[in-house]
């Protein structure tokens, strides 16, 4: 049966106070774009200083060295507002709203990195950027006809939390015994996955900060303290893997798999774990299946065709 428009559109589950989200998470989005380009010359500064490449991983010098780096700290400076932003939007509306707008700084990324490094896009890289940019803002689209926030039950957030744990231990691993063989693409897939688990453990600390200022409650429970330092080690981690991705590639690169990779794997937790979709129909899902493909797809364009990356 061939859906109702008219009925569809009754669905827009956002009410007026959740779609404040939307304009709070684009402003991060440019925060986070020009921070990105700052904390990419920062380390590009530094790896020239060091005259020691850190594609295979960052030294402890070379982290010491960043953070006497100004551009690295305006840069980090402006993430912490990105940051700030997001969590804000995170107060507001569903994860799989807000999180995927972050692609904006894909765009505005692109434009900045282009105009300060003098290399111009190809049509190749260009076209990739679409494929992000259409396959993110049909999620966007769809996550504001059926997403809905619930409360998060224990269950469900110790999940998340093992499978954070396990994911860790994964990437741990791999990047101990492989680093050598490492492409950005790689350190940008483990940053975004990280960050996807972050996201949503910041909205469940949100959520539960919230709940005790309505309901008067004192002090912290022991699952969210745990959330907390999950959230904190995997924002390190993930931190680390960013930088290390600015040496190995340019900042849209570097951008782009963070603001596909990022909520792709937040909306998926929401969707599959925290069940934020569960009214959505048939064709939502395979709808967000098609626009994550899209959207991935273009990442690995990007790493592909980026005339920075082939250099």
């Amino acid at each position: 049966m061939t859906p109702d428009l008219t009925g569809l559109a009754s669905q827009i589950s956002l009410t007026p106070l959740q779609a404040v989200g939307i304009p709070i998470a684009l402003v991060g989005s440019i925060f986070l774009a020009l921070g990105a380009q700052f904390q990419h010359r920062g380390v590009t500064n530094v790896e020239a200083k060091t005259e020691r490449e850190g594609s295979s991983g960052l030294s402890v010098g070379q982290i010491l060295n960043l953070v006497r780096s100004a551009p690295w700290v305006i840069g980090t400076l402006m993430l912490g507002l990105a940051v700030v932003f997001q969590l804000t939007s995170l107060g507001f509306a569903p994860i799989i709203v807000v999180q995927p707008l972050g692609a904006v700084a894909l765009v505005i990324t692109s434009i900045v990195n282009s105009r300060v490094s003098h290399v111009a896009l190809t049509r190749e890289s260009i076209r990739a950027i679409a494929f992000c940019i259409v396959g993110v803002a049909l999620f966007v689209t769809i996550a504001t006809f059926t997403a809905k926030s619930k409360e998060i039950t224990e269950t469900q957030l110790i999940t998340v939390l093992i499978l954070l744990g396990a994911i860790t231990v994964i990437f741990s691993l791999i990047f101990a015994f492989l680093r050598k063989r490492f492409k950005a693409i790689i350190y940008i897939v483990g940053a975004g996955v990280l960050y996807g688990f972050v996201a949503t453990l910041a909205k469940v600390v949100i959520d539960r900060i919230h709940t005790i200022i309505i309901t008067h409650a004192h002090g912290f429970e022991w699952l969210t303290i745990v959330c907390v330092v999950a959230l904190l080690a995997a924002t390190a981690l993930g931190g680390y893997f960013v930088q290390t991705a600015y040496a190995s590639g340019p900042p849209d690169l570097v951008i782009a798999g963070l603001t596909v990779i990022d909520p792709i794997v937040a909306v998926t937790i929401g969707v599959v774990v925290l069940r934020e979709a569960d009214g959505a129909p048939w064709f939502a899902i395979v709808a967000f299946v098609v626009a994550g493909a899209l959207a991935v797809y273009g990442v690995f364009q990007l790493a592909k065709y980026h005339p920075q990356a082939q250099h």
